[in-house]
């Protein structure tokens, strides 16, 4: 790794500062900045997570794709995980802190509502960041790819169903726009865009001219997260600083989703015998979430003020500086594993 990525936490934790206070110094720059959407989905913060997923697409070989299913077991942790354990730990968690833990420091109406939000934000896995987090772990860009590709297959007719259970109602409106263009600025132009790269890199120079390539282009990808860190603190910063202690409350069991989500992955990949650069990624993607679906589903069910939607904001917050902590304990324990 070089010096920067080395640092990149502590580049991380500058660039929350500075999202913060700028957010704050500046609010109407930021207001802008977050009215530039298209169906819940905010262009700016599109154009950066492109940045950083576009140099994880041109590693992507299609013809090294169908040898995915010789190696299933990587994908069956992450779609057990992600939908038959993660949406419901995560309720399980919001009501134990909310309805008790947390029961004397918040009204019963607003706990409900965030309990609501912790639920959205449980159920939808992550689409486009994992494509980062598997790139800082080395892993395997095609069956990350196979992955996330097969997640949002299963998000489209599992999403509503699992929250119309856990919150007891039964009409979801699920926001199609915003899923649909996610999946379209996220993986669909960048892959497209990686592949038309890759092809012509291969021509010019066959697979040393693609290394140099990505490598050339990686500082772009970095100065894309650090970009989006500073964007969505800044979005908050307000918040942030007039609601100290609620941001907090809504953090813990969000941080314990997270950090618990990940040890059974990653602990059931290394059992299992799955080479790291595969059991890294399939750990981190049930660990990250979608957010944009789940803020659009909270502001579309509860309004934008409401408890829901500031609990699926939280949730973006905190994914950051707590992916880039699991990468870390990824890369550190890469020896633990068989390949």
């Amino acid at each position: 790794m070089s010096l920067f990525e080395r640092w990149l936490t502590l580049w991380v934790a500058l660039c929350i500062l500075a999202g913060v206070v700028l957010g704050n110094l500046a609010p109407g720059i930021f207001g802008a900045l977050a009215a530039l959407e298209l169906a819940s989905v905010n262009l700016v913060v599109a154009v950066l997570i492109w940045a950083m997923v576009y140099p994880m697409m041109i590693a992507v070989d299609f013809g090294a794709l169908k040898d995915v299913g010789q190696r299933p077991k990587g994908l069956v942790i992450t779609l057990v995980v992600n939908w038959l354990i993660k949406p419901f730990t995560m309720a399980a968690l919001a009501v134990l802190f909310f309805e008790h833990v947390f029961a004397g420091l918040i009204a019963p109406a607003r706990a409900q509502e965030y309990i609501a939000g912790l639920i959205l934000l449980g159920a939808a896995p992550c689409t486009a960041m994992v494509f980062v987090w598997s790139q800082l772990t080395r892993g395997d860009p095609n069956y990350t790819l196979v992955q996330v590709s097969v997640n949002d297959l299963i998000m489209v007719v599992a999403f509503a169903p699992i929250v119309a259970l856990l919150l007891g109602v039964t009409d979801i409106a699920v926001p199609w726009e915003t899923l649909l263009l996610s999946v379209v600025l996220y993986i669909v132009i960048p892959l497209i865009a990686g592949a038309l790269t890759r092809r012509a890199l291969i021509r010019r120079g066959g697979a040393p001219a693609v290394s140099a390539f990505t490598a050339r282009i990686k500082p772009a990808s970095m100065l894309g997260l650090l970009m989006t860190v500073v964007l969505l603190f800044g979005f908050q910063g307000p918040v942030i600083l007039s609601q100290p202690l609620l941001i907090a409350l809504i953090a813990v069991p969000i941080l314990i989703q997270s950090y618990g989500i990940f040890a059974l992955g990653y602990g059931w990949a290394c059992l299992w015998g799955v080479p790291h650069r595969i059991a890294a990624p399939c750990a981190l993607i049930g660990t990250s979430n979608f957010f944009e679906l789940a803020v659009a589903v909270a502001i579309g069910l509860f309004g934008l003020n409401s408890g829901a939607a500031l609990a699926t904001v939280v949730g973006v917050l905190v994914e950051v500086p707590v992916m880039l902590s699991l990468v870390a304990i990824a890369n550190r324990t890469r020896a633990k594993f068989a390949g």
